[in-house]
């Protein structure tokens, strides 16, 4: 590579420099990004398969649906916690405080049957 005397530029050419690096820098990224997306296609037909199937197949996540709110903040009613997981700090400032935590259970929750 050779050297550069940035301290002799002046702005414009400065300016016109950094252009150019940023090209070569994205181009550079391009040329890799192709070289990596096609050692994976030729990985994946190895095995039968596309690229797009195997990305495709796994694209939803899959699991445990999300818990229902089972607790409520009554002084932000925004805040809620299904009672799983680690507990909010306002649920635990609240039990330091004396609060019994059914104080803040929302009422659909009363022991299994819904509210009524």
């Amino acid at each position: 590579m050779s050297d550069i005397d940035l301290d002799a530029m002046d702005l414009k050419d400065l300016k016109k420099l950094r252009k150019a690096v940023d090209r070569a820098i994205q181009d550079y990224q391009e040329r890799k990004q192709a070289q990596a997306r096609n050692a994976a296609e030729a990985a994946a037909r190895e095995f039968g398969f596309s690229l797009e199937e195997l990305v495709a197949s796994k694209g939803t996540k899959k699991g445990r649906p999300t818990s229902p709110a089972k607790y409520r903040n009554p002084d932000d009613p925004a805040q809620t916690w299904s009672g799983r997981g680690r507990q909010p700090q306002w649920m635990r400032e609240a039990l330091e405080n004396g609060a019994d935590r059914e104080d803040f259970l929302i009422e659909r929750f009363d022991g299994g049957h819904a509210a009524g």
